[in-house]
């Protein structure tokens, strides 16, 4: 069975994912010169949380009391402005409609969706995006890297958030992806979200990355559970290559908050850190 997002919508590592992208976004708009935004795994878009079974554990606690965090703030104004958008309380926005709905008329953003059926729904979602900023493609998201990269703006951020249907296959793609975009784009920003099942395969894999990976690297984990239960999801990753200015403080403080908020004080923590591959036993 093909990986949909739906059933997984709105759950802790989607908040984690999506405070880190709107963060990213902030950070790079800062200059006035465009960039590309570039997703290898898109989805479709939006998503009802009515077919969610990990929303109440995740988005929903963070709604309703007020937050500290600017980062987590703007969060939650873009899911209130995508439900008024869409008419609907249970709606989720994925990182495509959050990306979409950030950019600037000097950037513009390429979304790949492997499903064509997925790929369609994207399209429907994202309509009201002006057409030159915003292109949905149909295809094999790692396979579309270097056709996008480098882009003629110079500047880019690229999302590689695969299912990991095929746990040890795609964390082998994404360290493949990972290398072949710094290749050839190396001053481009990467963000790679990835689950944290085992603490200590995540850290060999982490390693690895680092490794290959010859540019400055950042760890941003935040777990609810214990890291080596091997039970479900523990924990949420992003790797960050190319990391913007002081992203490293701002991810520290609301990432803390944001463990709070999500239940996570009793097993659970967060940890923003450089990457740098493991010590030589």
């Amino acid at each position: 069975m093909k990986y949909r997002h739906a059933h997984h919508a709105g759950n802790f590592a989607d908040v984690h994912k999506h405070v880190t992208l709107l963060a990213l976004l902030s950070a790079l708009q800062r200059k006035d010169k465009g960039f590309l935004y570039l997703e290898t795994h898109a989805g479709r878009g939006v998503y009802d949380l009515a077919d969610s079974a990990e929303a109440g554990a995740g988005v929903a606690r963070l709604e309703g009391a007020p937050c500290t965090a600017p980062e987590l703030r703007h969060y939650l104004e873009r899911l209130a402005q995508a439900r008024r958008e869409c008419g609907s309380s249970r709606l989720y926005p994925g990182s495509p409609w959050l990306a979409a709905r950030a950019l600037r008329a000097q950037d513009r953003a390429v979304f790949v969706e492997a499903l064509p059926e997925e790929a369609r729904a994207l399209r429907r979602a994202l309509s009201s995006a002006r057409e030159a900023r915003v292109r949905v493609e149909t295809g094999d998201g790692f396979e579309r890297l270097r056709a996008a990269l480098p882009p003629p703006e110079r500047r880019a951020l690229t999302l590689i958030d695969p299912p990991y249907e095929e746990t040890q296959r795609d964390f082998e793609r994404v360290r493949a992806g990972i290398a072949e975009t710094v290749r050839r784009f190396p001053t481009g920003v990467v963000a790679v979200w990835y689950p944290v099942k085992d603490a200590r395969d995540t850290e060999r894999w982490l390693a690895a990355v680092a490794r290959q990976t010859e540019r400055a690297a950042l760890v941003a984990e935040l777990w609810l559970y214990p890291r080596d239960s091997r039970v479900a999801l523990n924990g949420s990753g992003m790797l960050i290559v190319n990391p913007p200015y002081q992203l490293d403080v701002q991810m520290r403080a609301w990432l803390a908050e944001l463990c709070e908020r999500l239940g996570g004080a009793a097993a659970g923590g967060s940890a923003v850190r450089p990457l740098a591959p493991a010590r030589p036993a």
